[in-house]
């Protein structure tokens, strides 16, 4: 075993070179984090309404995560390789069409539909391989995959703020989906799952096989699951409504410069990206029930700053980076908690079934934000997401614990 080598190096060396391609692959993928740099420019091309301008990511986010749950079998049956592939297709070509659109509806079919899609057939694929080559430290490997999802914004939002206040946002759409297609099937490429029976020579973590391996439909049966879910959802709400709101909070109520409030969400994407390797190294030493319970503290927290201090910067940047904070770690949380308590036999289906909570979120997260914000006000959103949060602590700690012999 030793001897395998992968990607040039040796196995347990060459393994961390599809965490990186996994990583490239989640920034082209990551970018509809910084869709709120779009959504002024977009009222103003159209004039439409906060509401009408968040469909496209809120369309894109659930169309995302029913992918991932109808598309979890294909990294099973196809493989990596084939299966990213697809996927990247579907991004480029979402992006792409969107250039052409003529108003937010068709905007909304062509980026919130077939991105959202080409997301929810690719994003399970650099998850599933990272969790296949590190047994032994799963919850990291996945972190460090993902944080390119979180970190995208980090080098997207500035060049699309630069393309769209060249070229338009319209034009932005096209330039990005060419980049996205080239990038994403070129990194899908070199996918493959390890051969049946690799072991890691000399593990070194901590993370523990699961006590029992469960398919999709005696994974539902457990209140476990649920417990999942229901968490899993109210972090992807608030982290999620928080993303979208970004950069017009910071216009609005923050009072900052259209190219201030781009450079925030740059700095909040930093904040999600380290969520991932973070919370996935957190779950794998302190248990899901525990990371779940500090993530939900922390975005209880934030809140409660936005709320009371929205309009202050420093509370601004503190607030937003924290929620941000916590949806990368969330988007670790979820993916390494399901291995760890259901089994990796039948993962993808099974994280792809987890998954859509990310898509309730997404729809939940921003029809409220848009709908406070045209009512009230943008501050108006976190008394609410202080208690789900709180209704999260409390699920956390009763119910995520690991279900060890059948029938618990």
């Amino acid at each position: 075993m030793e001897e395998m080598r992968v990607l040039g190096l040796p196995a347990e060396k060459g393994r961390w070179g599809y965490v990186a391609l996994g990583f490239v692959a989640n920034v082209c993928m990551g970018a509809v984090y910084a869709f709120s740099v779009f959504r002024k420019p977009l009222e103003e091309l159209w004039g439409i309404s906060a509401t009408s301008s968040g469909l496209p990511f809120m369309v894109f986010l659930a169309v995302f995560a029913l992918g991932m749950a109808l598309a979890g079998g294909l990294v099973e049956r196809w493989g990596p390789r084939k299966t990213g592939i697809l996927g990247g297709i579907l991004v480029g070509l979402g992006w792409i069409l969107a250039g052409f659109s003529p108003n937010i509806g068709v905007l909304t079919v062509f980026y919130g539909v077939i991105a959202g899609a080409g997301v929810g057939v690719a994003y399970g694929c650099p998850i599933a391989v990272a969790g296949r080559w590190f047994p032994d430290r799963r919850g990291l490997a996945v972190g460090l995959t993902l944080a390119g999802f979180g970190a995208s914004a980090l080098v997207v939002a500035p060049i699309m703020n630069a393309l769209i206040s060249a070229h338009g946002p319209l034009r932005t759409f096209l330039v990005l989906g060419v980049a996205f297609l080239v990038v994403m099937v070129l990194t899908s490429l070199p996918m493959v799952f390890p051969p049946a029976g690799w072991r890691v020579a000399s593990p070194q973590g901590k993370a523990a096989p699961s006590a029992l391996d469960l398919d999709r439909r005696e994974m539902v049966r457990r209140p476990t699951f649920w417990a999942l879910w229901g968490t899993y959802t109210i972090g992807c709400l608030a982290g999620l409504m928080a993303i979208g709101i970004a950069a017009p909070f910071g216009q609005e109520v923050a009072n900052l410069s259209a190219g201030l409030s781009a450079a925030a969400v740059s700095v909040f994407a930093v904040f999600n990206g380290v969520g991932r390797p973070l919370f996935g190294w957190l779950t794998d030493r302190l248990t899901p029930r525990y990371a779940s319970t500090l993530s939900f503290v922390l975005i209880f927290l934030a809140a409660l700053l936005l709320w009371r201090a929205g309009g202050s910067q420093v509370a601004y940047f503190v607030g937003f980076s924290l929620l941000w904070l916590n949806l990368g770690g969330w988007l670790a949380i979820a993916p390494a908690a399901t291995a760890t308590l259901f089994g990796t036999a039948h993962y993808a289906e099974n994280y792809g079934l987890v998954f859509t909570s990310y898509g309730v979120g997404a729809i939940v997260g921003n029809v409220m934000s848009g709908l406070l914000h045209d009512l009230s006000s943008y501050v108006a959103v976190f008394p609410p997401v202080m208690a789900l949060a709180a209704v999260g602590i409390v699920v956390a700690l009763v119910g995520l614990r690991p279900p060890m012999k059948k029938g618990s």
